[in-house]
């Protein structure tokens, strides 16, 4: 039986909701609440969620408030405004950054100490701003960060080469966004070198065309169905089962790094090993230099639009 079990999930829109379903037909965790500005949804969700407990494992489903995070392993945030079609995530940090602030405040209220995982965009910034806030340790502040974007890069090397994506490994390190690159040295489909899979005279139109699209791949979904929301609730759902489970798994999630890849305060999307502390370690990946470049470069743009959001709240 997994020793963290009670999660409060804020944000009961779509990747909430479909978060919060997910647990419930994989049997991750044994008690979920659920926090929205919207209670008279949550409180529907919770009856509509309550009437597949016959079909799926058995937990506690309830309308949370925030008195209630005192009492959670896991807290798991998708609340915040979402991206528009043609939008940035950098575009969404002010108003997210308010949002969160009153969130992260109100947790720590509560008289919380568990672990915080974030999904909310600017998933990066909003991460370090909730530590900053918190004041938790860094290994129980979590950011999806480039989680799912890494899940698509698999999923995009699979279809590409008709092979079980699961049979495929790889990161995006970086940002959760436009500067985001694909750690092409560690990338490998059944063990062997994704560049031996190639044919040379066309190894890099491939990899940069493999690297658009799983960049470009959330402002597509926008543009068809206006929101992105089964793959990252799909990622939620894996990682807080490796959290719950104290599996010890491997994902490429944003956190604080203090001198890991000579970057300094920045949470940003590198790998890391979780379990049921959080983050038990970073792994630092041996980048080649055009990497090192890119990752400290996309740190670069996290750094000044956070202080941003930092030099805005204090003038008020």
């Amino acid at each position: 039986m997994p020793k963290l079990a009670n999660i409060i999930l804020i944000g009961d829109g779509a990747i909430g909701s479909s978060f919060a379903f997910n647990c419930l037909t994989s049997g991750v965790g044994q008690s979920l609440g659920i926090i929205d500005i919207n209670m008279q949804r949550v409180q529907g969700d919770v009856e509509d969620l309550n009437d597949a407990l016959p079909y799926a494992a058995q937990k506690n489903i309830y309308a949370a408030n925030y008195h209630d995070c005192q009492y959670a392993d896991l807290i798991v945030i998708t609340a915040g405004i979402a991206q528009r079609p043609g939008q940035t995530r950098l575009e969404l940090l002010k108003k997210n950054a308010q949002i969160m602030t009153d969130i992260a405040n109100q947790i720590m209220a509560s008289g919380f100490h568990g672990i915080i995982l974030i999904a909310s965009n600017p998933v990066d910034i909003l991460t370090e701003l909730v530590l900053r806030i918190t004041g938790l340790p860094r290994n129980q502040v979590l950011g999806t960060g480039t989680a799912l974007d890494s899940a698509r890069l698999r999923s995009e090397i699979g279809q590409r080469f008709n092979i079980d994506a699961r049979a495929v490994h790889g990161y995006i390190l970086g940002e959760h966004g436009d500067s985001e690159f694909p750690a092409w040295d560690y990338t490998t489909i059944g063990g062997k070198p994704i560049q031996d899979w190639l044919p040379a005279e066309r190894e890099e139109e491939t990899l940069d065309e493999i690297a658009n699209t799983v960049k470009t791949a959330a402002y597509s979904i926008i543009d068809k169905k206006g929101a992105t929301f089964y793959g990252i609730a799909a990622s939620l759902t894996r990682i807080t089962a490796a959290i719950l489970g104290d599996e010890r798994s491997a994902f490429a999630m944003s956190v604080h790094l203090d001198g890991e890849y000579g970057l300094h305060d920045v949470s940003i999307g590198v790998p890391v090993i979780i379990g049921e502390t959080g983050m038990d370690r970073i792994i630092e990946l041996d980048l080649n230099k055009q990497d090192m470049q890119r990752l400290s470069d996309s740190a670069t743009i996290l750094k000044k639009n956070l202080q941003e959001v930092l030099d805005s709240t204090e003038t008020k």
